[in-house]
């Protein structure tokens, strides 16, 4: 494969976007790569910088924005992330490049001519009390920081109608299931 297809994951934080990844990243059929998004926030215990994100300054994170190395970039509870188009143009010779991103920087995309071939999925959990209820299990963040992605979480889930595939993320195992066939249609024409 030569080119590869860009496939972007929204969703609130906390509904399962990585883990419902992380199910099917290694299946050799799809030939995927995930993208590693570049961010200022702090590492949680665990992540790795080059692996889960690029852990960048303000200071570096504005000089890639000056100079216009992002495909996209939001800005949320006083974070920035974005992708870096160096890290999307490396994969997609080779690979199919999965974009976990916000709703902002999809739409941005999705809205732009930069890429004209675009498979885009929206996971949304059963219900928002559901949604805040996985949040506050994780325990890594504070109740202000959980409540304002409770309330963009709302916001972001009245743009699901913009995405090519909704799914719902009550059983992982189903979201899965969903998922792999939706790319086993899109890529392997199953």
């Amino acid at each position: 494969m030569s080119k590869g297809k860009i496939i972007i994951i929204s969703g609130p934080s906390g509904v399962g976007k990585k883990t419902i990844i992380d199910k099917f990243i290694n299946d050799e059929r799809f030939n995927l790569k995930y993208s590693v998004s570049a961010t200022t926030r702090k590492p949680r215990d665990g992540e790795i910088n080059g692996r889960d994100y690029y852990f960048l300054s303000e200071e570096e994170f504005n000089e890639n924005i000056k100079n216009n190395n992002f495909l996209e970039w939001a800005e949320f509870a006083g974070n920035k992330y974005g992708t870096l188009i160096s890290e999307v143009k490396k994969s997609l010779e080779n690979n199919n490049i999965i974009l976990e991103i916000e709703v902002q920087g999809a739409t941005a995309i999705m809205q732009s001519n930069i890429i004209d071939d675009l498979l885009t999925f929206f996971i949304v959990p059963p219900s928002i009390e559901e949604l805040e209820k996985r949040l506050r299990k994780r325990n890594t963040e504070t109740n202000e920081k959980i409540n304002l992605r409770i309330k963009k979480a709302s916001e972001e889930m009245k743009l699901s109608n913009k995405y090519s595939y909704v799914i719902v993320n009550d059983d992982v195992d189903v979201a899965v299931n969903e998922f792999k066939k939706i790319l086993e249609k899109e890529l392997l024409n199953e």
